[in-house]
């Protein structure tokens, strides 16, 4: 870990020396960063360290902590671009428990194919283009993340195409390892395809279709796996921001008769902006996931979610959140055999760039 941290250094160091030495030949570099501290309370008082399974952000039980801290680099020349991201966190370890790399947020570097700029070429770590809530939170409508979010990718490794003709229209096409992996967990396998779709008719509006086809693992069995997300954004004024979400996926189970099962969860959040340092936000949320095919827990998931969220806008790069979070599920599925859950969290959050 010692060695990792003193690779950053170094590498940071370098970037700030190539911004100083080669500023006449136009490069541009932008540092950014992020931190997220929380805790967090669940009234089942677990005796585990982790709130629940299914969750990855913002997951400790009585305890504080640091959900995520990031710092990026993202460096410009000519038709060539890169970007360089390392974190750390409960987030990390939470999510990358199966990678060999964990330190790394993000790592790649892309190619605008014309003069124009409406079409690139990208290659390595990338952020997921699945969902609508990203993993630095403090951007989110709600503190904590959606179910149908924490349980789609966070992270694609691949190569991926974007072709934007107009200031409406954006297609991406993507070639990955898999279900948010860095690591491939089988070599024979074909590249896992992605695909997104994004419409803007206005400023205050957005639609969003991703999908996902590739190989999966569901227990032992490896299977194709077919994904969907939608979503729209929209702004209603200066006061009120909706958000509406759905994901379907199904997932083969056995190959010989061709046997599939499937999940799927739709969500409203509705934010709500009281004044310049208020906000206030709702969500509904519902995951059914009856063959544990992404979530495994003790009995089939059927999940419903509520939560309430006050945001203090300290100033335009940090905020302070509160979120009240209840679960409500058909089967006892929690800590000590409830069939509901209620929790507590709050945060404060930085960004800089």
């Amino acid at each position: 870990m010692r060695n990792n941290y003193f690779f950053i250094v170094v590498l940071f160091s370098c970037f700030s020396w190539a911004q100083d030495s080669l500023s006449g030949d136009k490069v541009n570099i932008n540092f950014s960063g992020y931190i997220d501290g929380y805790y967090a309370y669940d009234f089942s008082n677990p005796n585990q360290s982790a709130k629940q399974s299914f969750f990855y952000n913002h997951n400790r039980h009585n305890e504080f902590n640091i959900n995520l801290a990031l710092v990026s680099a993202f460096v410009s020349y000519q038709n060539i671009y890169a970007k360089l991201s390392f974190h750390g966190g409960t987030y990390v370890d939470d999510n990358y428990s199966n990678e060999n790399i964990k330190n790394i947020n993000e790592a790649y570097m892309g190619v605008y194919l014309d003069n124009a700029k409406k079409s690139t070429i990208e290659f390595g770590i990338f952020s997921s283009y699945i969902g609508f809530e990203s993993a630095i939170t403090g951007s989110n409508l709600t503190l904590t993340r959606s179910i149908l979010a924490e349980n789609s990718p966070y992270f694609m490794t691949g190569v991926r195409y974007n072709y934007k003709p107009t200031a409406k229209w954006m297609f991406s096409g993507m070639l990955s390892n898999g279900w948010q992996r860095i690591s491939k967990q089988d070599k024979r396998v074909a590249p896992a395809i992605g695909t997104q779709i994004i419409f803007k008719p206005a400023d205050n509006s957005t639609f969003n279709w991703s999908t996902f086809f590739g190989k999966e693992f569901y227990g032992t069995h490896l299977g194709m796996r077919y994904f969907s997300n939608l979503y729209w954004d929209k702004s209603w004024n200066s006061k009120l921001r909706t958000i509406l979400g759905y994901d379907f996926g199904i997932q083969e189970t056995r190959f010989k008769d061709n046997k599939f099962n499937h999940w799927m969860s739709p969500v409203l959040i509705a934010q709500y902006t009281i004044n310049d340092k208020w906000q206030s936000a709702v969500r509904f949320e519902y995951y059914q996931d009856k063959e544990n095919i992404i979530i495994t827990t003790s009995s089939p998931f059927n999940t419903k979610g509520y939560s309430l969220n006050f945001d203090y806008n300290i100033n335009s790069k940090a905020k302070f959140r509160m979120e009240a979070r209840y679960l409500d599920s058909k089967e006892a599925i929690f800590y000590n055999n409830n069939s509901n859950n209620f929790s507590f969290t709050t945060s404060m959050s930085y960004e800089f760039n």
